[in-house]
């Protein structure tokens, strides 16, 4: 008996010591960092958010849920423009299931992805990104807006980059917690996207240099980048903004957090309503 308990005690808390290590490093990481700094409480929230969230997503909602609230099959022309969901490493459509509840209720029309092979080149992700695309745009006639949680901001790029036309296909790329310019954590990973990742990598300046080569901006009007000063997973805290870009900060929010922060939420909604950038300040980096 006392070895099932401590082995439901391991499940239960084990998570809860992973992410402290991780709050840590990114705590010490970011001191360096051009985003605004935390207070010790802050990050303690931070990973107490954490904490609560990622059971639901990593242990129900990914696994048992995902199929719960399908694809939107049809939806009247001339409608607001449809979603494409991008989910982020190791996960799937599951990660967007309150985001999906609340479109349905607003009827925004949504497509959603599944990133397969799960531990593959992000490269590779382009096909489903553009299958994708072309769905959401085949639901209104207009073309759709892209909102990315982590990886998922890198799969909407590689597939950027795979024609000279694809900018053209979507009206904004809304990016969550990406690690644009890679993760000090990615240093550990021996993954194929993993190591794509990593901070500044030969992967990372490739991605850019074939941007430069379609367009001088690097299609930066396109993104708006939510980040966070206390994110566990990309840190340092400024590597999850890119160049002109509308680059907004949320504070005190960690990594899967952010992704059902409601300022997130609300406004990368607002945007899909109005098919234009939502009232917030403007910040760029």
């Amino acid at each position: 008996m006392a070895w099932l308990v401590g082995g439901l005690a391991f499940l239960t808390l084990g998570h809860a010591v992973i992410l402290a290590l991780e709050t840590t490093a990114a705590a010490f990481i970011n001191r360096a960092d051009s985003a605004p700094g935390a207070h010790g409480f802050t990050w303690v929230s931070a990973w107490w958010q954490e904490v609560k969230v990622a059971p639901l997503v990593f242990a129900w909602r990914q696994p048992f849920r995902w199929r719960q609230l399908p694809d939107t099959s049809t939806a009247t022309g001339g409608s607001l423009p449809a979603v494409v969901l991008i989910h982020g490493f190791f996960c799937n459509r599951g990660f967007w299931l309150p985001w999906m509840a609340r479109m349905r209720a607003t009827g925004l029309p949504y497509v959603s992805v599944n990133l397969e092979p799960i531990f593959g080149s992000i490269d590779d992700y382009a096909p489903i990104v553009d299958e994708a695309v072309t769905r959401a745009t085949a639901l209104t006639g207009q073309k759709p807006i892209v909102v990315c949680h982590s990886m998922g901001g890198l799969a909407a790029r590689a597939w950027l980059v795979t024609s000279p036309d694809a900018a053209s296909r979507v009206q904004k790329i809304i990016t969550i917690g990406t690690p644009h310019r890679g993760t000090w954590l990615a240093r550990f990973s021996h993954l194929a996207n993993g190591r794509q990742m990593r901070h500044d990598c030969e992967w990372q300046q490739g991605l850019a240099a074939r941007e430069l080569a379609l367009h001088a901006q690097r299609n930066a009007e396109l993104f708006v980048c939510w980040y966070s000063n206390t994110d566990n997973i990309v840190f340092p805290a400024s590597t999850a903004t890119l160049p002109g870009a509308d680059n907004r900060l949320v504070e005190g929010a960690a990594h899967v957090a952010l992704a059902f922060h409601p300022r997130v939420m609300a406004e990368s909604l607002a945007m899909v309503v109005s098919a234009d950038k939502s009232p917030s300040e403007r910040t760029v980096s």
